[in-house]
C-alpha cells in the first residue's frame, strides 16, 4: 500500500492568515441575491426571442415509424417545427468516450433521435412558437407511430446472455469494463482469520436544482455567429462544444453564464435539448430560450450512482484488514453521456474502495450497463459515495467479527498521518493526508464515549439509537492526465486577467464560475491579499468567454485550488507593476515598497507614499510624466494548470448520530458530524456552507431521494410530489470542525472541499442505522433507506 511516490515537493505554502484569506467573509453577492436581483436565464428576455418545447417519447425503447407535424406547423404563434432529420442536417453527431478507457463504447447521438427512441421521456420534435404556452398546445398536435422494441430496464436483463442488444452491432450491452488487481488478493483471503462480506444497492437519484436547466441560442446568420445565454458550469466546454458540431469557429460563439442556480454536476453535460435549440435558432433566424420543467428535468437531467456492489474484505486476527475484493455493476442508460461520459464514476468507485486504509491487496471488476432509462453520469462527489459506504459498511463488519470498537479497527487500518506521500493499490497517488488526526478529532468531536454510554441505557428502555462513521478520500484539483489523456477537450488550466481601473479599483476576470458556491468571494479574498488591497474595491467577474480568460471552470472542487491559485499569481505580477510604477513615480526602488490597504508604503517603515488610485490616475492620464522607459501595465493576465500530483486529495470523516422507531421505521437524525481537511482554507464560513449542503445531499440520498423505475423502464416518481428530497425540519444539527494539511504544488495550498459533505454522509447514515437495529438482528444494505426497506429487514412483511 505505502509505496513511496518520490517527487521534488515544491516550495512550502505561504500560510500566514492574511487580512482576508482565512477570514469567515460573507459572500459579497448574497444581499443582491436575497434581494431577488439575481440574474439568471430563466428570467432572461431577448428582442424576437422565441420559446422551445419539446414531444417526448411515451416508450423505454421503440422504433418511430411515422411523424406528423402538418397540424402542429399551422397551429397559432408557432413558427418552426423540427424533427430529428432537420437538425442532423446542422449537427453533427456525438459520441460520449475517453480514448483511455479502453473498449468503450456508446451509440453516437443527435439532438433529436432518427428512427429510434430509447428512453421514456425522450425529446423526439421540438416546436419553437412565440409562447411556451403556445408552444406547448402545438406539441399535442403533433402525432407520432411507435412500434414497441424490447426493453432493458433492469440489470439483470440487460447482463443476460441472450438479452437483446440495445445497440445493433454491439456485441454485448457493455459500455466499458475495467479490472484493477494488486497483491495475493487469493493468498490472503485464504489465510484470513475472517472473511466478512456483503451485497449493496445505491439508487439512482438526481440533482433537484433550484434553477432548472435554460438556455437561450441566438445565431446571427449576418455574422455567422452564435450567442448562448447558458446556466451552465463550464461556458468554454460549451463555446467549443457548439463550434465544433454547428460548424461555428469558436471565436464567433460566445457562451455566457450569468447567476446559476445550483448545479451539483447536472449542468455539465451535453443534453440533446440544449444542443436541438442551438439548431432551433439557426433554423428560425431568432432566439430561442429552453427552459425545463421540473416533470422534463426528473425525465432528461442527468441520474447517478445506480449501483449494485459485491464486496468482501479478508480480516486478520488482529482486525486489520488485509484485502479487499469487490464487483461493481451500474447502469448508465441507454448511451454514455458527453463529453464527460458515464463511465467515470464506476471507475471512481472501484479506484477509491478501501482508499483511506493500508491493504496488501486488493482487487476490483467493474461493468457499466446500457439500459432504456434516463442517462447518469457525473454528480457531485462523483462514485465518492458508493466506494465509502462499500468500505465503511466492511470496516463496520470487520469491527464486529473482532470484537473491536468501530474508531479502534479504523485506528488499527488507517494509513499513519508519517507515511506519505505514498500510493494506493489502484493507483492514485497521495501527498499527504490527515486520517489519523480526523479520528481523534471527530472522537472528541461526538463524545463518543458518552454517546455509547447512552446508547447502552436506552436499549435498555427499548430506545434504539445508533451511531455510524465513515472515512473519506475525496478527489479535487485534477490535472491534464484527468481528461486530456481521453481527448475531451476539457481544460485542467485556469486564466485571470486581473487590472487596475482609472479610479483605483480592481477588475479581476476568472474563468472559474459562480453556482451559489462563492467562488466570487474567494477569488475576491485571494486578490485582495496578495494585492494589497481592501476586497470591497475588487469586483470579480466569471462566465462569459467574451470577456473572460479560457479555463476549466468549475467541476471536481477545482475552484480554490486551481482557480485560487491563478489568481494570486497574477496579485502577484500585478503588485509587482504597481510597485514598478510607483517607485518611477517617487524615485525609489520596487523593492523598498509595498502595497498595503491600497496605499504604496514604504516598506521599512510603514510610511505610506502614494495611493493607488494615484498610480492609476498618472499610469493612465499622466504618463507623459513618467520616466522615459516606464512600461505602466496595470493589467496582467495568469495561467495556470496543476503539476506534480495528478489530483490533491482531501480526507476527513464523518460521525452520523440517529434513533429509528422499529414500529414504524422512521429515522430520526440526532446529529451529523464531520471532520475535514481541504487543505488551506480560504473562508472558513463558505467551507462550513459547502459541508452543509453536501451532507444535506447525501443524507437525502441516504434516506429519501431515489428515482423508481417500472418494469417497462417508466420513470414512476418523476415529480416533487413523488420524489422526497430533504427539507430543513429532517436534517440535523451539523458540527464540523477542520485540520489543514495543505498541498505542496501550490502557493496557496488551497486543495478542494465542495464533495466532502456528500462523500461520506450517507456511508455514516447506514452504518448509524444498522448500529440502531443491530439488537433486533436487522441489517440495511440499500440506500435509500427508507421506512418500507427497514421494516422488512425487521421481518415486518
Amino acid at each position: 500500500m505505502n509505496a513511496p511516490f518520490d517527487r521534488p515537493l515544491g516550495a512550502e505554502p505561504h500560510l500566514e492568515p492574511g487580512v482576508h484569506v482565512g477570514r469567515p467573509l460573507p459572500r459579497p453577492n448574497a444581499k443582491r441575491l436575497v434581494a431577488g436581483r439575481g440574474n439568471y436565464v430563466t428570467d432572461m428576455k431577448l428582442p424576437r426571442m422565441l420559446h422551445a418545447a419539446f414531444v417526448r417519447s411515451p416508450f423505454a425503447h421503440a422504433r418511430i415509424v411515422r411523424i406528423d407535424v402538418e397540424a402542429a406547423r399551422a397551429a397559432p404563434g408557432v413558427a418552426l417545427v423540427a424533427t430529428g432529420e432537420d437538425l442532423a442536417k446542422l449537427c453533427t453527431p456525438w459520441v460520449g468516450t475517453l480514448d483511455h478507457f479502453k473498449g468503450m463504447k456508446s451509440e453516437p447521438q443527435l439532438p433529436l433521435p432518427i428512427g429510434r427512441v430509447t428512453w421514456s421521456g425522450q425529446a423526439v420534435v421540438a416546436v419553437v412558437a412565440e409562447s411556451r404556452a403556445a408552444a406547448e398546445d402545438a406539441c399535442e398536435l403533433v402525432e407520432i407511430e411507435y412500434e414497441d422494441l424490447p426493453v432493458l430496464a433492469d440489470l439483470d436483463t440487460a447482463l443476460a446472455l441472450d438479452a437483446p442488444r440495445l445497440v445493433e452491432g454491439f456485441a454485448d450491452n457493455l459500455c466499458f469494463r475495467s479490472s484493477l488487481e494488486g497483491g495475493a488478493v487469493d493468498d490472503l483471503f485464504a489465510s484470513a482469520a475472517h472473511v466478512v462480506e456483503a451485497d449493496l444497492a445505491f439508487g439512482r437519484h438526481t440533482g433537484v436544482t433550484l434553477e432548472p436547466r435554460a438556455l437561450i441560442a441566438d445565431y446571427d446568420a449576418s455574422e455567422h455567429a452564435l450567442t448562448v445565454h447558458h446556466g451552465t458550469q463550464t461556458p468554454f466546454q460549451f463555446q467549443d462544444l457548439y463550434s465544433r458540431h454547428y460548424g461555428i469557429p469558436e471565436a464567433r460563439v460566445r457562451v455566457a453564464a450569468p447567476d446559476v442556480g445550483g448545479s451539483f454536476g447536472v449542468k455539465l453535460h451535453v443534453y440533446h435539448e440544449d444542443m436541438a435549440v442551438i439548431g432551433l435558432s439557426m433554423l428560425a433566424g431568432r432566439p430561442v430560450k429552453f427552459v425545463a420543467d421540473r416533470l422534463e428535468a426528473f425525465v432528461s437531467d442527468i441520474h447517478a450512482r445506480d449501483h449494485r456492489v459485491k464486496a468482501k474484505a479478508a480480516v486478520g486476527a488482529d482486525g486489520r484488514i488485509l484485502a479487499m475484493a469487490v464487483e461493481d455493476e451500474t447502469a448508465i442508460g441507454a448511451f454514455s453521456t458527453y463529453p464527460r461520459t458515464s463511465a467515470v464514476e464506476g471507475n471512481q468507485v472501484i479506484r477509491l474502495i478501501g482508499a483511506p486504509y493500508r491493504l496488501e491487496a486488493y482487487r476490483a471488476d467493474l461493468k457499466v450497463v446500457f439500459q432504456n432509462k434516463t442517462q447518469t453520469s457525473q454528480y457531485r462527489a462523483v462514485g465518492h459515495p458508493i466506494a465509502c459506504a462499500v468500505t465503511e459498511h466492511l470496516m463496520e463488519k470487520a469491527a464486529a467479527a473482532t470484537g473491536l470498537d468501530p474508531f479502534e479497527v479504523r485506528a488499527r487500518n488507517l494509513i499513519p498521518d508519517d507515511a506519505y506521500p505514498c500510493q494506493s493499490l489502484t493507483g492514485y497517488k497521495f501527498e499527504q493526508l490527515s486520517h489519523e488526526a480526523c479520528l481523534a478529532k471527530l472522537k472528541t468531536l461526538m463524545d463518543y464515549d458518552r454517546l455509547r454510554a447512552e446508547q447502552a441505557e436506552l436499549r435498555a428502555r427499548g430506545i434504539h439509537r445508533g451511531i455510524g462513521i465513515a472515512a473519506f478520500v475525496e478527489i479535487t484539483n485534477p490535472t491534464p492526465a484527468f481528461y486530456g489523456i481521453g481527448g475531451a477537450r476539457i481544460s485542467a488550466q485556469d486564466g485571470a486577467v486581473i487590472k487596475i481601473t482609472p479610479s483605483g479599483e480592481v477588475r479581476c476576470l476568472i474563468s472559474v464560475t459562480e453556482q451559489g458556491q462563492g467562488t466570487e468571494a474567494i477569488i475576491g479574498q485571494i486578490v485582495a491579499d496578495y494585492l494589497g488591497v481592501s476586497r470591497d474595491i475588487v469586483r470579480v467577474i466569471t462566465g462569459d468567454t467574451e470577456v473572460t480568460p479560457h479555463g476549466g471552470a468549475t467541476w471536481a472542487c477545482r475552484g480554490a485550488g486551481i482557480g485560487g491559485e491563478t489568481a494570486l499569481q497574477a496579485a502577484k505580477k500585478l503588485k509587482a507593476n504597481v510597485l514598478k510604477v510607483a517607485a518611477a513615480i517617487l524615485q525609489a526602488q520596487p523593492d523598498d515598497l509595498d502595497l498595503v490597504d491600497a496605499e504604496v508604503v514604504d516598506k521599512a517603515g510603514g510610511a505610506a507614499r502614494l495611493s493607488l488610485a494615484e498610480v492609476a490616475r498618472i499610469a493612465y492620464f499622466r504618463s507623459d510624466t513618467l520616466p522615459p522607459g516606464t512600461d505602466a501595465q496595470l493589467t496582467v493576465a495568469h495561467h495556470f494548470a496543476p503539476s506534480g500530483y495528478p489530483f490533491a486529495f482531501t480526507n476527513g470523516i464523518h460521525g452520523c448520530h440517529v434513533e429509528v422507531d422499529a414500529e414504524t421505521g422512521l429515522v430520526k437524525i440526532l446529529k451529523h458530524f464531520v471532520v475535514e481537511d481541504c487543505g488551506r482554507i480560504i473562508n472558513p464560513l463558505l467551507v462550513e456552507e459547502q459541508v452543509r449542503g453536501g451532507v444535506v445531499q447525501g443524507l437525502g440520498a441516504a434516506f429519501f431521494e431515489e428515482c423508481r423505475y417500472d418494469e417497462a423502464g417508466q420513470l414512476v416518481n418523476g415529480s416533487l410530489a413523488d420524489y422526497l428530497v430533504p427539507m430543513s425540519c429532517e436534517m440535523p444539527d451539523i458540527v464540523i470542525a477542520h485540520m489543514e494539511t495543505p498541498t505542496r504544488d501550490t502557493e496557496l495550498g488551497a486543495k478542494g472541499c465542495g464533495e466532502a459533505g456528500t462523500a461520506a454522509s450517507s456511508a455514516a447514515a447506514l452504518n448509524a442505522v444498522n448500529d440502531a437495529l443491530a439488537p433486533l438482528a436487522a441489517e440495511l444494505t440499500q440506500i435509500p433507506m427508507t421506512p418500507a426497506r427497514i421494516l422488512k429487514a425487521l421481518g415486518a412483511f
